[in-house]
């Protein structure tokens, strides 16, 4: 089986972090109940040297920001994309983008699973939250072909979640009033050392 996959396709030897990430900038990363993260985000209609420069960026923000995925309102940015560096639960690495995603629904009748989330727009938290354990999304790649990846276990939960940020959703959004006051306790009280150990990462990246 091979252990990395790039863009849904198995490849032979992968380094660390993105080659994306070299050429990107970090941009600040949004943060829950800003407007652009709470409503549905416009479609990519243009396929160019812009939007391959913002996935550039996004990859070295994520990175920087100790995370799995990155979704484009994430850095301010209304538009429905996200990136992603995340393994699933039998350790095999998926990286790459999705333009445009859409999430196949789950068949019915088929179990949720309850893991732990968090999210880099509420930083800090980590709340447990179900979603299918098999996850199917099509989009397109910065060029605007189209595009299928599938995903199970870990990397299901993070397609999921990517996938709801570019139709204004945040995990918040799926937890009980209780468990979203338990959530932004748990941000009111990291947020800082989050933001600082981000600084630090950002400063020593360039």
């Amino acid at each position: 089986m091979p252990r990395v996959f790039v863009q849904g396709s198995p490849v032979g030897h992968y380094p660390r972090h993105a080659p994306e990430a070299g050429r990107g900038a970090v941009r600040r990363i949004t943060e829950t109940g800003e407007e652009v993260l709470h409503k549905p985000c416009r479609d990519v209609t243009e396929f160019g040297p812009d939007l391959t420069a913002l996935i550039d960026d996004m990859f070295r923000t994520m990175y920087v920001a100790e995370g799995a995925g990155l979704a484009a309102n994430q850095v301010g940015v209304d538009l429905r994309l996200f990136v992603y560096d995340c393994p699933d639960d039998d350790g095999v690495r998926h990286v790459g983008h999705i333009v445009n995603p859409v999430l196949q629904p789950a068949p019915a009748g088929r179990p949720l699973l309850d893991d732990v989330e968090g999210c880099l727009s509420v930083p800090g938290a980590t709340m447990s939250v179900p979603r299918p354990e098999r996850a199917v999304v099509h989009g397109q790649d910065r060029t605007g072909n189209p595009l299928l990846i599938e995903g199970t276990g870990y990397f299901a939960r993070c397609l999921a979640h990517e996938t709801d940020h570019t139709q204004g959703v945040v995990y918040l959004d799926r937890l009980s009033k209780r468990e979203k006051r338990d959530a932004l306790r748990q941000t009111a009280a990291r947020r800082e050392e989050v933001l600082s150990r981000r600084a630090a990462r950002a400063t020593g990246s360039r």
